[in-house]
This record gives structure tokens, C-alpha cells and sequence, in this order.
């Protein structure tokens, strides 16, 4: 090793520790992993979900965002057929994930649907069990509907096959996408598995949400709409830039 000086200038808290040190003369960083990255991102990724059209998927993917969601749940009014979920996954470019949202859908049309969709990822938006969830042997999120006396904790160790949790707001008789914001202080401070943060989330909150929440992604629906299943690209693009302020 080159003789020099090498002085730490800068450490900060964890669960990373940034050790900014200069060594002949010359700045570098080194990033210390000491905690899950479950616990805090470096980048909040943005889902975009309940696309009906080829055209809001590009617009989404344009403006930045890392995954599109796509409802084949009936009861939806974002509801996309098999053939329309095609047309959208195709024109998906290399590094945006495609997600299929089910809602206590039969095994035979989740596995239609894996077969002929480019599906990255599954979310269970239902009663799922992590056995049924599982049972399909492809990545998936598990959505929690969050109500006051949900133990988050026993969630995440009941699912822990999953590759992150989706918290959103809990709707007596709906399965999602009510546009409801739920009480953000009943998300434990750590839990062992990522946080994608979703129910009623807009420009005008997001960027608190963040803030409070630190999640490793946020999840976006109707605001950023112009109508039911139908996005607006001036929406996003602000959503977005709310996103990026944190």
C-alpha cells in the first residue's frame, strides 16, 4: 500500500455508516452495510399500478418509474384481460418490473395468466396464505390491509417467502385501490422484510410519506389518474419529482 494519510472525515448513523475519507489527497466513499436494506433505501422505487393502456405503461416508464402493476381482478374497475396485460408487458423495456395483481384468484388462471404474461413479479391483494402464495414458485409481494390491531411484525414472519410486504389502507368489503391513507404511525420502525408503501398516496402527501415512513417503494394508483384506470403523464411527472425530492 502507497504511503499517505488516511483520515475518516464524516460518519453517519445507521443502518448504513458513509465513511467519507481522504487518502493522498484523493476523496472517496465506502459504504458500510451494518443493518438490513429492508430498513432504508438509498432510492425510493415507484410502482405505477393499475394500468389499462400501452400507452400510460410507456409514459410511466418514461417519467421513472421501476415497475408497472396490472389488475386481473374483475372487480377492479382497472381490470386488465390477458390480452391486454400482453400487449402492455411487451412493450415493457429491460429493467422495469411487470407486476400481476390477484385477489384470492383461482391457481388455474394465475397460471394462465404466468404463462402468457411476462410477469416479474406476483401481488396477492387478498386471504392468501403464504402457502398458496408460494405455491406458484415465482417472486411475489403479499398486500396487508392495515387496520389498528394488525401485528405487522407476525406478518412479515408469516410471509416471509415474500420479497416485500405492500401495505395499504384497510376498506371493509374492498380489496384495494380505495384511495384511502391509512395511519402510517402503525408501521413498526423495522420489520424483516422491504415496505412498499401504498394506499391514497398523491403528489401532495408522498413526499411525507417518505419522509415518515422511509420505504423501500411506494405504490400509486388513482392519484395519479385523470379517471379509473385511465393515468394522467402531467400526474406522474409530478408525483414523481415529489418522489426524487426526498
Amino acid at each position: 500500500m502507497r504511503s499517505g494519510t488516511y483520515q475518516q472525515l464524516i460518519q453517519t448513523p445507521n443502518p448504513f455508516t458513509y465513511s467519507f475519507k481522504r487518502y493522498n489527497n484523493t476523496s472517496f466513499a465506502i459504504v458500510n452495510y451494518i443493518g438490513y436494506l429492508e430498513s432504508y433505501s438509498l432510492r425510493v422505487r415507484v410502482k405505477i399500478c393499475g394500468i389499462t393502456r400501452v400507452e400510460d405503461a410507456l409514459n410511466a416508464v418514461a417519467l421513472g418509474a421501476d415497475a408497472i402493476g396490472l389488475v386481473f381482478y374483475e372487480g377492479s374497475p382497472r381490470n386488465v384481460s390477458i390480452s391486454q396485460a400482453m400487449e402492455i408487458a411487451n412493450r415493457i423495456p429491460a429493467f422495469v418490473s411487470v407486476v400481476g395483481l390477484f385477489v384470492n384468484a383461482e391457481p388455474s388462471f394465475i397460471h394462465e395468466v404466468v404463462s402468457k404474461v411476462g410477469l416479474d413479479l406476483l401481488q396477492f391483494h387478498g386471504d392468501e396464505s403464504p402457502e398458496e402464495c408460494a405455491a406458484f414458485l415465482h417472486p411475489f409481494i403479499k398486500a396487508i390491509r392495515v387496520k389498528s390491531d394488525t401485528n405487522l411484525v407476525q406478518c412479515a414472519d408469516d410471509f416471509s417467502a415474500a420479497k416485500a410486504l405492500l401495505l395499504d389502507a384497510y376498506t371493509e368489503g374492498v380489496a384495494g385501490g380505495t384511495g384511502q391513507v391509512f395511519d402510517w404511525n402503525l408501521i413498526p420502525k423495522k420489520l424483516a422484510k422491504p415496505v412498499i408503501l401504498a394506499g391514497g398516496l398523491t403528489s401532495d402527501n408522498v413526499a411525507q410519506a417518505i419522509s415518515q415512513v422511509r420505504p423501500y417503494a411506494v405504490d400509486v394508483s388513482g392519484g395519479i389518474e385523470a379517471s379509473k384506470g385511465i393515468k394522467d403523464a402531467a400526474k406522474i411527472a409530478t408525483f414523481m419529482q415529489q418522489v426524487y425530492s426526498n
